[in-house]
């Protein structure tokens, strides 16, 4: 007999962003929520190399990065997959939001945020 394991169990999440506490706080919600496979890393070079290696479901991306911005990151990833990808910046403006979406960002989400929003 095969058992239906709930989606929230297999399901992987890359996330991309310099701030260590954004890092900590965003895998301590997502653990909360029942997520298992969580994969963090502070640049943009890395989340690239691991998104080839894991192929998450879903990576939640910073702009501001210590090597490549996120709208690059974004369009190197677009380059192999069409992953959901959810921009999470200090970037507000107008302009910001609609470059992320129109270069391949599935949303955009402002920080300060709420971890619901997640």
């Amino acid at each position: 007999m095969i058992h239906n394991i709930p989606d929230v169990y297999t399901k992987k999440i890359l996330i991309v962003d310099d701030e260590k506490e954004i890092l900590n706080l965003l895998e301590t919600v997502l653990k909360k929520e029942g997520f298992q496979h969580i994969y963090t890393y502070t640049t943009g070079a890395e989340g690239i190399r691991m998104c080839k290696r894991v192929q998450p479901d879903l990576i939640i991306l910073d702009i501001m990065l210590p090597d490549l911005d996120g709208y690059s990151v974004c369009q190197q990833i677009r380059q192999f997959t069409f992953v959901p990808i959810f921009f999470l910046s200090a970037k507000n403006e107008d302009l910001d939001k609609i470059l992320g979406l129109s270069i391949g960002g599935d949303d955009y989400i402002t920080k300060p945020f709420s971890p619901k929003e997640v």
